[in-house]
């Protein structure tokens, strides 16, 4: 942690404008003209300008990009600002009431024949099963040891032989490392694959990127899932998990049910201004093999279901329902 300091206001605010115009890859895809925001804040910054207002000018002047990896942080404020507007899974649930949807879901799986939900080896994997059927919930995508990991996803695959229909569930999994997706992506690959392109921003202007880099997706294991299988979406997963969904719909044995991810792909880029406050942004496009980027716009469903406080209400996951009812047909 760097420690906070009295420093010059407009030092800093030149400095966060510079570190975007420098490594922020997505002002076209933001709709945000970067110049013209300097034109406008900027004339608002000088030696007397307060913490506080610096903190309220630079926030107004990132806002625009509404990326849930742009943030701002200052301690000594006791501040933290992220640009994103709240996803409509967080408005449409508090974060109790998330967890009371999840409760559901597990009853809704136990009264569709399922047994109970439990953790796995490794903290980040939920498994259940029925006669025909898994589940897996990725509750996220790093913070794990790996071999954990690795007992968890050989316990998983011991399975696939006795089933004939899969359910993955990212609802509301903030990210986390490409390597972990990849990995448990692998159970459900037939063969390898191009997973996804990626370039980072290192330079002002459109020519301001590193090369271009291809993932693969390979099968994991001695035994990998290839009958049908649900993936299930909302608008809060991010990162790590939006990356997820870009590669698992290029399965061609997978569906897509709920809503569009979020939008916001990108590694966080973390640097500090002078005055020790710290800040991130995005830096990276990612591209889907034919190369197309979704960034801002999320990763599209086949069928589109939202999860409600109705579900709550009847006890419900409506979510899992329409997932019984696409493997089952």
């Amino acid at each position: 942690m760097k420690e906070e300091r009295a420093s010059d206001p407009v030092e800093n605010f030149e400095e966060l404008w510079q570190a975007f115009e420098k490594r922020y890859a997505f002002f076209d895809v933001r709709g945000v003209d970067w110049q013209k925001q300097y034109n406008t804040y900027r004339p608002l910054v000088n030696a007397q300008t307060s913490d506080d207002e610096l903190f309220k000018i630079m926030c107004r002047m990132l806002k625009p990009l509404n990326d849930g990896h742009v943030e701002l942080k200052s301690k000594s404020l006791k501040r933290r600002f992220c640009a994103e507007d709240t996803p409509r899974f967080w408005r449409e649930f508090s974060n109790q009431q998330i967890n009371e949807l999840f409760k559901v879901s597990e009853t809704t799986l136990q009264a569709n024949g399922f047994s109970a939900v439990e953790e796995s080896e490794t903290w980040i994997l939920r498994y259940a099963r029925s006669k025909d059927i898994g589940y897996l919930r990725i509750l996220e995508l790093e913070g794990m040891k790996q071999k954990n990991l690795d007992l968890a996803l050989n316990r998983i695959s011991q399975d696939f032989l006795e089933l004939n229909g899969y359910i993955l569930d990212i609802r509301d999994c903030p990210g986390g490392d490409d390597s972990t997706l990849l990995e448990i992506l692998g159970c459900f690959c037939d063969k390898q694959r191009v997973a996804f392109h990626r370039r980072t921003k290192n330079g002002p202007g459109d020519e301001g990127y590193g090369e271009l880099r291809t993932w693969q997706l390979k099968p994991r294991g001695n035994q990998q899932f290839t009958g049908l299988i649900v993936l299930l979406t909302c608008d809060s997963v991010f990162s790590g998990g939006d990356v997820f969904a870009l590669v698992a719909r290029e399965l061609p044995h997978l569906k897509i049910i709920g809503e569009h991810t979020n939008g916001t792909f990108s590694y966080q880029y973390h640097q500090w201004l002078p005055n020790g406050w710290n800040f991130y942004l995005s830096n990276q496009q990612y591209f889907s093999p034919n190369m197309v980027c979704y960034e801002g716009r999320g990763i599209p469903v086949d069928i589109e279901h939202f999860n409600t406080r109705a579900d709550l209400e009847e006890g419900v996951d409506s979510l899992l329902i329409k997932a019984f009812e696409n493997l089952r047909s």
